[in-house]
């Protein structure tokens, strides 16, 4: 038994004329089981369709009656449709999807926001059974449609919006994970739903004025058209697979370039932030990845443009640190290099094409620097998101890039290639200073190993102050690792050290062995840095933080020793003025020898010691109060042009240094030897004539840095027969190399049968040696005086002892 086509369309108007508000009600156990069957529902539908107006003419009629038809045949369509689970919903669901559209395509709101609300009735039905046939283009269109609203009335507009956001969401969870269905993650459908969907989130009110987090929103908030398209979009892109990630970002990257969102950036930072929480954290790396290639699309748009990318680009790194940043990691630092080295040619030549010097934009130095300070912070956020050893290979990575003139890398000569060369060391050490901030490692070894320490360096020998200051400042982040830095950024004589809260750790077996092998290279660095005349307070400042760090983290007794003779070489370099040093890096060297002493005599705590220091410290507060750190470095430094008639009350006395520390066990010789740098083939590729100059003419051997010495030893008189010798050892070194390398290359080629015969032929030699010591060992020839008669009658020989045997010299060690 079941209701006729006419009897339903007359009950429904029967309904609505008595009571103007009918409540159908279709249920399986309200009605005749076959109701459900695929007949008797074609009938069902038959009966409700002709209440849904089907004509244009009908559906822009004012007639307030005629939309109540409307509703009321809705209202029992969406019932029907909500109690029938069998298969045979795909039996009428393309007829409600028609009249879902004919509502769409209505001009009256009320109608658009009623078919829409039957549509996310029907798209949270999960169905059991596929449909092949079913296209929701039409759909996509319309909601899009409707999210870009402009209705005059504010209220409506805002409904109309809702409503079209509520249809995509519906869409998307009809169709996301059934396979059969139309794919919701082609381009031509993202294309209208993400920028859709963002459009909605632009106009949002200002951060202070929205609740601080949507549990805390107001009822008003959550229904309003930006928070419904974020939970829309969220839900969008939680659904994403790895596939679909690149079809569900495009849309954003072209919808903030074609509506200039990313100079202001906040917006842009905004989305991508939502992106990032989102999607499952395995995907970052893509959405990493795509950033950098809409970068390099954009290397020759405005600056601005390119710096808010890259501060995107950055936001998005720091989130991504609790997924993956992905395989290529240096592949993301080589681009961003790479846009950092173009922003460096934009800057200089004031042209986007660096070749032919044309160009229709107006480059500005400062928005390049601007971008160029973005590329260099994002660096930074990403090398923090790695483990330390990528970290590692990132540093080695961009310090490769830093052209030196000691590299092979290809130095542009003139004006114009000094200036990129410049630039582009300062950009890269810059960024190389960013990562090393971040990097802790406990193992010197690995933090600082030989190829890169060499490179870097080598950039302390150049002659722009700017770049030895980075240097400095690298080397420091590297060797502070319990933050001990900003406890003295200040170069002071303070009387106790304790206040500073200092962390000291015994040195490591690691760090013992790193000193053991790049001492000696780093103490040559800090002192001929110390010799530079363009040196202001912040490389002195500098100096010291080094000195103190490397006594707290890598000191041991030798390496104290050590600093303590580099000190003192330093206090000559101001005492003696061979560089002729302007009175500022004189008074301030002398500073920086007091303030370092003084710290490492509270550090070590010998009392004599101590004594010295606080004795000197004290005769320069009341003679030479310019020679000490509260003096010089400050805004107004005060100084003496009367250096060089200084009492010697007011130094450092070297042998007084070696008496006191020689008395509490310290290698008092080693302490009385002076420090002396060796000149190297670092120095000869150098820019910087005077460090090879100034050290191949160091040729005296007895103590320079004594300030107690009186009279100085001559130098070496240069001969013509001590240029001969000179020439003919080169020769004997250069003979001993190339028997060498003829050794190397015999066994390397020679076939095994000869190089077995002759080690063989070694080795009988070898053997026949040992014979012979063991004979004179065990039976030594008969002593002079015949043989000595035992207590028992038996004859026993002399042997001779070990001291007066003669032993081959292939055997003496």
């Amino acid at each position: 038994m079941f209701l006729s086509a006419e009897c339903c369309s007359g009950l429904v108007v029967r309904w609505h004329s008595a009571t103007h508000s009918s409540q159908l009600s279709f249920s399986p156990s309200g009605a005749p089981r076959d109701l459900y069957t695929g007949g008797q529902l074609k009938v069902c539908v038959a009966a409700v369709v002709p209440c849904v107006p089907a004509t244009k003419d009908l559906l822009t009629t004012s007639s307030l009656r005629t939309r109540r038809y409307v509703c009321i045949a809705m209202e029992a369509l969406d019932q029907l449709l909500m109690a029938c689970h069998c298969q045979s919903i795909n039996l009428f669901v393309e007829s409600f999807l028609k009249m879902v559209a004919k509502l769409l395509e209505s001009e009256k709101p009320n109608l658009q926001i009623l078919g829409t609300n039957s549509f996310v009735k029907f798209a949270n039905i999960e169905e059991d059974t596929p449909s092949y046939h079913r296209s929701y283009d039409f759909f996509v269109s319309r909601f899009s449609e409707m999210c870009h609203s402009s209705h005059d009335d504010l209220e409506i507009r805002t409904k109309i919006r809702m409503s079209g956001i509520k249809g995509l969401q519906g869409v998307v969870r009809k169709t996301v994970n059934d396979e059969l269905q139309a794919n919701i993650w082609d381009p031509q459908h993202m294309d209208k739903i993400v920028p859709s969907l963002l459009f909605n989130l632009q106009h949002v009110e200002e951060a202070e004025s929205r609740s601080p987090s949507p549990l805390q929103a107001t009822e008003k908030e959550k229904e309003s058209p930006t928070e419904l398209a974020e939970r829309c979009l969220r839900e969008l892109l939680g659904r994403a697979a790895y596939g679909n990630i690149k079809n569900a970002i495009t849309p954003v990257l072209i919808h903030l370039d074609n509506h200039s969102l990313w100079e202001p950036k906040i917006f842009a930072t905004r989305c991508f932030r939502i992106i990032m929480y989102s999607i499952q954290p395995q995907h970052s790396h893509l959405v990493i990845q795509q950033l950098l290639g809409h970068l390099d699309a954009n290397s020759k748009s405005a600056a601005t443009v390119r710096a808010g990318i890259v501060e995107v680009l950055s936001e998005a790194a720091v989130i991504a640190a609790s997924g993956s940043v992905g395989p290529t990691v240096l592949e993301v630092f080589n681009t961003l290099l790479r846009q950092l080295r173009l922003s460096i040619d934009y800057a200089l030549t004031g042209s986007y094409n660096c070749i032919t010097g044309v160009s229709t934009k107006i480059i500005k130095e400062h928005e390049e620097r601007m971008f160029q300070e973005a590329v260099i912070k994002t660096i930074g956020s990403f090398a923090s998101t790695l483990p330390t050893y990528q970290q590692s290979e990132v540093m080695a990575f961009i310090m490769n890039k830093v052209p030196l003139p000691s590299s092979q890398q290809s130095i542009e000569a003139g004006k114009a290639g000094e200036n990129r060369n410049r630039l582009t060391q300062i950009m890269l050490l810059k960024s190389l200073l960013q990562v090393s901030v971040g990097f802790q490692c406990s193992n010197m070894l690995t933090a600082l190993p030989s190829a890169f320490l060499d490179r870097l360096l080598s950039a302390a020998l150049m002659e722009d102050a700017e770049i030895r200051l980075f240097v400095l400042e690298i080397l420091i982040s590297f060797i502070d690792r319990h933050d001990n830095r900003q406890k003295f950024s200040t170069i002071s004589t303070i009387s106790d050290i304790s206040v500073l809260k200092l962390k000291v750790e015994k040195c490591s077996r690691q760090d013992t062995v790193f000193m053991k092998k790049h001492s000696q290279q780093l103490f040559r660095h800090i002192y001929l840095i110390c010799k530079e005349e363009s040196n202001i307070q912040a490389h002195y400042e500098a100096l010291y933080s080094m000195l103190v760090l490397i006594s707290i983290e890598l000191a041991n007794e030798e390496v104290v020793v050590d600093l303590i003779r580099l000190v003192l070489a330093v206090q000559e370099i101001a005492q003696i003025n061979e560089d002729n040093l302007t009175a500022y890096n004189r008074c301030a060297l002398f500073a920086l020898g007091a303030a370092y002493l003084n710290l490492i005599s509270q550090l070590i705590t010998v009392p004599t010691f101590c004594q010295h220091i606080h004795e000197v410290i004290q005769m320069r507060q009341k003679e030479a109060p310019y020679l000490l750190p509260e003096d010089v470095f400050v805004e107004r430094p005060r100084l003496s042009k009367s250096l060089d008639r200084l009492g010697p009350e007011v130094f450092f006395w070297q042998s007084k240094i070696s008496e006191v520390l020689g008395g509490s066990g310290y290698n008092a010789d080693r302490l009385s030897t002076p420090y002396v740098p060796q000149l190297t083939d670092e120095d000869r590729l150098s820019k910087r004539k005077s460090i090879g100059e100034t050290i191949s003419l160091q040729v005296e051997v007895e103590s320079r840095n004594s300030p107690e010495r009186e009279q100085r030893a001559p130098a070496e008189e240069i001969t013509y027969e001590t240029l001969k010798k000179a020439i003919d050892s080169v020769a004997v070194e250069e003979q001993e190399r190339e028997r060498r390398r003829q050794v190397v290359e015999k066994f390397q080629k020679a076939p095994f049968e000869e190089i077995a015969a002759h080690c063989g032929a070694r080795a009988t030699l070898l053997q026949s040696k040992l014979n012979q010591i063991f004979e004179i060992t065990i039976r030594p020839p008969p002593s002079p005086s015949g043989t000595i008669t035992a207590a028992y009658g038996q004859p026993q020989n002399h042997s001779i002892p070990v001291y007066e045997m003669k032993f081959p010299d292939l055997c003496v060690y």
